[in-house]
């Protein structure tokens, strides 16, 4: 999950970002990019420094340039809370993961006007006067590339009314993330399967290309395997099948051929260990050849899914259905 914030200066955001890195969520600000820039110029860190800065680097590099430094960096298996966020462009890339939201934090102009008072941070207005012009200064510009903050207001997902008591806009986020966290996507049961077949096809030491299959049950993998030469035989990869280090044109000497299929082997390893494949379902990167096609069958697998397809697939698909195995082809991700 990735929660992105937005919004005026004094509304609050720094403090919905220290109640969500209390909860484990892993902090990132597009200012720390700048301030990174800033120091490696050797220039004092100022308002007026940072925004100028950050309108540069968004004119040289892209207006969405900040976010792309900070996205290079983002786990997949990690909750993150970016603050900081100031343009369109800097939205549009953080919308690449499906699990981003973007918070606008709203506070009324006087009430934010007399927390940045009490902050009293050196380059903080000290009167309305200054605080109404760096908000002017803030919110738009005419160069695209600059800072638009109005503009990644407009695109919030969610406003968050920061008007009240600290532990209310406390309550406000814990409901949300509920919400958020019942609705985080999670892959379906065919794209959860197949995307371990193809880290498992990674294990693959063949030359030729890289196939291996999973073997479910009761949505429970009980076997796996991926193509390559025999148990105790020299790795295809080095010099152990001399047919795939001929770098033959595709389909030429098979019969030569001493790697084993993934669907084979994920069979064989399931005999191996006295697992019986009766009624399962076999996960495979690419369509099975004949032979395996013919060790699917008598192995009682129930049904084949599948995404690549393999040059001779016609006769396998016709064994199958005389077979009753059930047959489906899913599309790559």
């Amino acid at each position: 999950m990735i929660i992105g914030l937005t919004g005026k200066n004094g509304s609050g955001k720094g403090e919905v970002a220290a109640f969500l890195k209390d909860r484990g969520f892993h902090y990132y600000s597009l200012s720390d990019a700048i301030r990174d820039e800033a120091k490696k110029r050797g220039l004092e860190i100022t308002r007026d420094v940072l925004i100028a800065l950050g309108n540069e680097l968004r004119e040289k590099e892209g207006p969405g340039s900040l976010a792309e430094r900070i996205f290079a960096k983002l786990d997949p298996e990690k909750h993150y809370v970016i603050d900081s966020i100031r343009h369109p462009s800097e939205i549009q890339a953080f919308r690449r993961r499906n699990d981003f939201t973007l918070f606008r934090v709203y506070a009324p102009e006087r009430l934010r006007f007399e927390r940045l008072k009490q902050r009293g941070r050196e380059n903080d207005p000290k009167v309305w006067e200054d605080f109404l012009a760096l908000e002017a200064k803030e919110a738009k510009s005419e160069s695209k590339t600059d800072q638009q903050l109005d503009q990644a207001i407009a695109l919030a997902d969610i406003q968050i009314d920061n008007n009240g008591p600290l532990k209310d806009i406390h309550e406000k986020v814990k409901k949300i993330l509920l919400e958020l966290s019942q609705k985080a996507p999670r892959p379906g049961w065919d794209e959860y399967f197949m995307n371990i077949a193809k880290v498992v096809a990674m294990r693959s030491n063949c030359m030729k290309r890289r196939i291996a299959a999973v073997i479910v049950k009761d949505k429970r993998i009980i076997s796996t395997g991926y193509n390559g030469t025999p148990r105790g035989i020299k790795n295809c990869s080095d010099g152990g099948c001399p047919r795939c280090n001929a770098i033959d044109a595709s389909g030429k000497d098979l019969g030569e051929c001493l790697c084993s299929h993934g669907e084979e082997n994920a069979i064989v390893q399931a005999a191996y260990h006295g697992v019986s494949l009766k009624g399962a379902t076999l996960y495979t990167t690419f369509s099975p050849c004949l032979m395996c096609t013919k060790m699917i069958i008598n192995a009682g697998i129930a049904e084949l899914v599948y995404q690549g397809n393999y040059p001779f697939l016609e006769l396998s698909l016709k064994l199958l259905e005389q077979a009753s195995v059930t047959v489906r082809k899913i599309p790559s991700s």
